[in-house]
């Protein structure tokens, strides 16, 4: 077999492949429907933790959930899969960027950094940024 038609072969096979994958819903992103399934995916992985309050992303992709004693859980969604943390004051720094109805995170967890999470709601973007700033005063006055 010759070089060309061998690189023609795998080429087409490669190009196949992820058209395969694509259309059959591998490259889709996963959403958060409502706050109840934000709830629940928070639930598999952390059974013991009770949920007060529940904050959605505009693009339905994030949830914050307040879970007292100073803690925030977090349900992100990262391809089609979600990832779960828990943060305190000492794991994140927030700041509100001057786009409106969003806050700005950085984790100190290497695996993930955080982001910029939008909110259809002032009152949602404004509850969390004072929740974790007053958390990060508390942990910064702690400290001293």
């Amino acid at each position: 077999m010759s070089l060309p038609v061998l690189v023609a072969i795998v080429v087409l096979g490669i190009a196949l492949s992820v058209a395969a994958v694509h259309f059959t819903g591998g490259s889709r992103t996963a959403t958060l429907a409502d706050p109840d399934q934000a709830l629940r995916r928070f639930a598999e992985d952390f059974p013991d933790e009770i949920v007060a309050t529940v904050r959605l992303t505009a693009d339905a992709k994030t949830a914050f959930l307040d879970l007292g004693r100073g803690r925030n859980g977090i349900v992100h969604s990262i391809g089609d899969c979600f990832l779960t943390r828990i943060v305190t004051a000492a794991d994140v720094s927030v700041t509100s960027p001057d786009e409106t109805n969003t806050i700005l995170m950085r984790l100190t967890d290497f695996t993930w950094k955080g982001g910029h999470f939008r909110f259809a709601s002032a009152g949602d973007a404004q509850a969390l940024l004072k929740a974790l700033e007053a958390r990060q005063s508390d942990a910064a006055r702690e400290a001293a």
